[in-house]
């Protein structure tokens, strides 16, 4: 009878373990451990908390949510702010682990004592649409050579005032040579409308909302910028193993959640418009015609990135707002290009 007990006894473990077994399998897989990059490491992520800010506004955890792709192996901290220099000033605080921009802020950023306390890891491509030249209705200007001596608002230290001064450049005007003055985006808009300014150089809701009172675009930028938003990275985020899987990691899930809100445009904005407090059909509308002109994806760094880079420092050094012969590759850093170049590739 002893040894009966003791077999059953036995038995019941080996039932217990093999249980418990699958119910650890189960967990990982309802937290995200067996999907995407996270699946390829056997660091156990759990105790990573992963700080990230975005200038872009919320999406970029909306694209994750709305895609059922937010439950991670890690913590999230996601910060929203009103700006990429607010996200580098975090990140140069050691505030921010991981933060997303456009190519003009960390430019600046690097040049602080730190560094910035940053590295580009990874491009994202999106649309280069919406970013114009603007002037409002009947109003006489025709070509950006008419601009000479003319009031020209812009917001500075941004791709509109990068994109401002190819176009002057383009049509053999010098900076100096129209009165331009650095405005806000809503502070533009409104000098525009009210007859301030001449001409406005924009972007975004900015530019919807004064083709919305009229304004008709004088040049469109889309030819000259290329369409690169950048992630970045601390470097004591890069160096430590487990931050440096959760954020290829992490990557991938906004890689995928994007191609997701692509596949299913509707549900995205039924999801996402409230959030910004636009219409559904309005938002879908606009989402609609950024992703005809490309689709939001994340790419590893490369030559022709770097040197894109490179001409903005190299425009900006020549109107006096950095210092000439900055070599703007150094803030690059490529140990994240393996991984992101075995993201999937969409058609």
């Amino acid at each position: 009878m002893r040894q009966y007990r003791m077999v059953l006894l036995a038995l019941f473990l080996v039932f217990s373990l093999l249980m418990a077994g699958c119910g650890s399998s189960r967990t990982e897989q309802e937290s995200g451990k067996t999907t995407t990059a996270a699946a390829g490491t056997d660091l156990d992520l759990s105790g990573v908390v992963l700080r990230i800010g975005a200038a872009e506004g919320k999406n970029g955890q909306a694209f994750l949510e709305a895609a059922g792709l937010d439950k991670t192996p890690y913590k999230v901290e996601f910060h929203v702010m009103q700006g990429g220099n607010l996200v580098l000033e975090a990140m140069a605080a050691n505030q921010l682990d991981l933060g997303t921009g456009s190519q003009i802020p960390p430019i600046f950023a690097s040049q602080a004592r730190n560094g910035g306390n940053l590295k580009i890891i990874a491009t994202k491509k999106s649309t280069t649409l919406n970013q114009e030249l603007v002037v409002s209705a009947n109003s006489p200007i025709q070509s950006v050579k008419d601009l000479k001596g003319k009031k020209v608002a812009y917001v500075k230290s941004t791709t509109a005032h990068y994109f401002l001064a190819k176009m002057l450049e383009n049509a053999g005007l010098s900076w100096n040579e129209v009165e331009t003055i650095a405005m806000s985006t809503s502070d533009g808009l409104s000098a525009l409308l009210t007859g301030e300014v001449d001409a406005l150089a924009s972007y975004g809701n900015a530019i919807r909302s004064a083709h919305a009172r009229g304004a008709v675009t004088l040049q469109s930028a889309a030819d000259i910028l290329s369409g690169d938003f950048y992630w970045y990275a601390t470097p004591e985020a890069i160096k430590d193993p487990k931050k440096h899987a959760a954020i290829v990691d992490y990557l991938s899930r906004f890689h995928e959640a994007n191609e997701w809100a692509r596949q299913h445009p509707a549900e995205w904005a039924a999801y996402y418009a409230p959030q910004i407090n636009q219409q559904t059909q309005e938002y879908l509308d606009q989402y609609k015609e950024e992703n005809q002109q490309t689709q939001t994806i994340i790419v590893p760094l490369d030559d022709k990135t770097i040197a894109s880079e490179q001409d903005i420092v190299d425009t900006f050094a020549k109107l006096g707002l950095l210092q000439a012969g900055i070599d703007i590759s150094k803030i690059f850093d490529r140990s994240f290009d393996a991984d992101i170049s075995k993201f999937k590739t969409y058609e």
